[in-house]
C-alpha cells in the first residue's frame, strides 16, 4: 500500500481497514474499539527513548535520500519532479495519547462510528463501546477488564464468543488468563513479497 498524502488517507485507510475487519469477525452484540492510552511510567520511558530513536533515525533517513537527490539533480543536469509529488511527511511520533494528532484521529473515529451504526446493516443493532487515548492504559487491558467486568455480572452467558484483534504476542496470555470458553484472537499475517517458499507446506 502507497504511503499516505495527507492525514485524511490516514483516518481513510483506518475506516477502511476496520470495515475490512467487521466483514470477517461480524460481531453480533458488543463492538469494543480501545486505543492505547497512558502506561504505567515504567513503559512511558522506553516508548519515549525508542520513538525518539526512531524520529532520530528517520531525519538521518531523510538526510541522505534528499542528498543522494541533490547529487543525482548535479550529475544528470535535471530536476527529478516526481520526488517532489508526495511532500507530506508523516512523524510516527505523534501516535502518543495527548498529542493533538490522537485527539483529531478520536474525533474522526466518533464520527465514523456514528456514520456506520446509522448507515451501514453489518454494525445494526450492535452495542459500540470506543475508549480513545484519554483513558488510561493499553488497548488489550482495557479490553480485558470489560470482559472482565461482564463475567462479574449474574446475567452474563458463559457461552459468550470473544474475538480480540491484535498483533501483540501476550495477547494469547491474556486471553488465557480470562478463562472464557469461547476465546479467539484474529492477527493478520505478514509475507515478504520476494519469499517463495510454500507456506501451506510449512
Amino acid at each position: 500500500m502507497p504511503n499516505p498524502t495527507s492525514e485524511d488517507e490516514i483516518y481513510e485507510n483506518i475506516f477502511n481497514y476496520t470495515d475490512k475487519i467487521m466483514r470477517i469477525a461480524r460481531p453480533k452484540k458488543i463492538l469494543y474499539l480501545a486505543i492505547d492510552g497512558v502506561a504505567p511510567r515504567a513503559k512511558l520511558n522506553q516508548q519515549r527513548s525508542r520513538r525518539f530513536r526512531s524520529a532520530i533515525e528517520a531525519e538521518e533517513k531523510d538526510k541522505r535520500e534528499q542528498d543522494l537527490r541533490e547529487h543525482w539533480d548535479k550529475k544528470t543536469g535535471q530536476k527529478n519532479e516526481e520526488a517532489d509529488v508526495n511532500t507530506f511527511h508523516f512523524d510516527s511520533n505523534v501516535i502518543t495519547p495527548g498529542t493533538e494528532f490522537m485527539h483529531r484521529l478520536a474525533k474522526a473515529l466518533r464520527g465514523y462510528v456514528l456514520e456506520r451504526t446509522n448507515n451501514d446493516e453489518v454494525w445494526q443493532g450492535l452495542t459500540v463501546i470506543f475508549s480513545d487515548a484519554f483513558v488510561p492504559g493499553e488497548g488489550e487491558h482495557k479490553i480485558l477488564d470489560f470482559i472482565r467486568s461482564q463475567r462479574a455480572s449474574e446475567k452474563y452467558d458463559a457461552n459468550t464468543r470473544h474475538c480480540i484483534l491484535g498483533a501483540d504476542a501476550d495477547l494469547i496470555m491474556l486471553g488465557l488468563s480470562t478463562h472464557e470458553a469461547h476465546f479467539y484472537i484474529m492477527r493478520e499475517a505478514f509475507f515478504n513479497p520476494n519469499d517463495r517458499t510454500c507456506h501451506k507446506c510449512r
